[in-house]
């Protein structure tokens, strides 16, 4: 294998099973490290699938030159799509030829990601593998019993396992996923490296105004799936005090916002919950300044961008006490965690920081926001540059 030489601009291969106009925390991962690596001046190829029929593309786009791939879509899922290796090995293999990468960075052990390792790994290029992966986000794409799908995770583990052992650097978002990947893929050296985020960017600038809403409210973003439990999240909203007239925004589309609009319906709350569908970055924002808490009631998060976000936008957060989610939280200073599934639990700690002093709910986004710092982009960005050019999972370990 050969090392890229030091200093000098790279010719980087990001290969993302997903990515925009996916929405979901692999595919906005994807792009903000292309976007970024750009930003530094290296060379970027992302090689994805597209997101419609149709033969394969190149597109130039401001943060990569993106080469799109032939892709089928899946009856399972509204915009998930696949790509049979038979038609994408000989284009994976000409691109290489093409692009000529001192460096391959895979997001995923699926399809895209594993075809480009292997033929990085044929040709002696340097292989940096990324998992943003949990089984149960396979869920909503296996329409089986749950013992059939515990099934496919054990094998989808196994299956990341043998992929991944042959890059030369492997990195996940949080210390709760390395441990997993550890036990259930049996990579023994998996990096922590956070996704990184641009904290400042959330922050109200000088002499901007954001109106607060008329009404508390509770913000969710992200994919709308069945993994992300926002269904909870809505029966929680239920169970508060009706004088307290708490309101929901839900920003993000996904297969379940028919089941979650029939629900809010039943539960008489169409004045009290908006469904805002996908949002630009500056709606977003807008949105995160303006919640008076955030929730993410999902149970498979292995970092959470959107909380991340949040909190940089000075929120407090209620979290599922599951996977990654609690190391976001410092019990009672930023925010509260909550037993996953229960609403009536989750409703009772709305009700709590709803009825705060404000001056006590802003302290407690202030500490959100000082929580973000260790999460930096350009700490992100540069560590990743490192393992590029050749250091170690050792060097960056320790």
């Amino acid at each position: 294998m050969t090392i890229p030489e030091t200093n000098k601009p790279l010719t980087i291969l990001i290969a993302a099973d997903t990515y925009p106009p996916h929405v979901n925390g692999a595919a906005q991962f994807g792009y903000r490290l292309a976007k970024g690596m750009t930003g530094r001046g290296h060379n970027v190829h992302v090689l994805a699938c597209r997101a419609d029929n149709g033969k394969s593309y190149t597109e130039f786009r401001d943060e990569a030159t993106v080469h799109r791939l032939r892709s089928h879509g899946v009856w399972t899922h509204e915009y998930f799509r696949i790509c049979f290796p038979w038609e994408i090995k000989k284009e994976i293999s000409l691109l290489f030829d093409k692009v000529q990468p001192d460096v391959v960075h895979i997001q995923s052990h699926y399809m895209i990601g594993e075809h480009v390792l292997y033929e990085a790994v044929k040709r002696g290029i340097r292989v940096v593998a990324t998992n943003h992966f949990m089984p149960e986000n396979l869920n909503p794409f296996l329409p089986f019993p749950q013992w059939f799908k515990d099934i496919v995770g054990r094998i989808s583990w196994k299956d990341m396992g043998k992929v991944m052992g042959k890059a030369d650097v492997v990195t996940t978002p949080t210390p709760l996923a390395a441990k997993a990947m550890r036990q259930h893929a049996f990579l023994h050296e998996v990096l922590p490296l956070s996704n990184g985020i641009d904290a400042a960017a959330y922050e109200l600038q000088p002499g901007e105004v954001i109106e607060p809403h008329a009404k508390p409210t509770v913000m969710f973003a992200g994919r709308l799936a069945e993994e992300k439990h926002v269904d909870v999240l809505i029966d929680a909203v239920a169970k508060t005090p009706k004088e307290l007239d708490v309101h929901l925004e839900i920003v993000g589309g996904g297969e379940v916002r028919p089941a979650l609009e029939a629900q809010v319906a039943r539960l008489g709350l169409g004045s009290r919950v908006k469904f805002l569908g996908l949002a630009s970055d500056e709606d977003l924002r807008e949105a995160y300044i303006r919640a008076d808490i955030f929730c993410m009631p999902g149970t498979a998060e292995l970092q959470s961008l959107v909380t991340l976000e949040a909190m940089s936008a000075s929120t407090p957060v209620l979290l599922a006490n599951a996977m990654a989610l609690p190391h976001l939280v410092r019990d009672g200073e930023n925010g509260y965690l909550f037993t996953p599934n229960d609403s009536g639990e989750l409703a009772a700690k709305i009700t709590t920081l709803l009825t705060l002093p404000a001056e006590q709910l802003e302290a407690m986004g202030r500490a959100s926001r000082a929580m973000v710092e260790p999460h930096s982009i350009e700490g992100t960005l540069q560590t990743f540059e490192d393992l590029y050019r050749g250091a170690s999972y050792a060097e960056k370990a320790g």
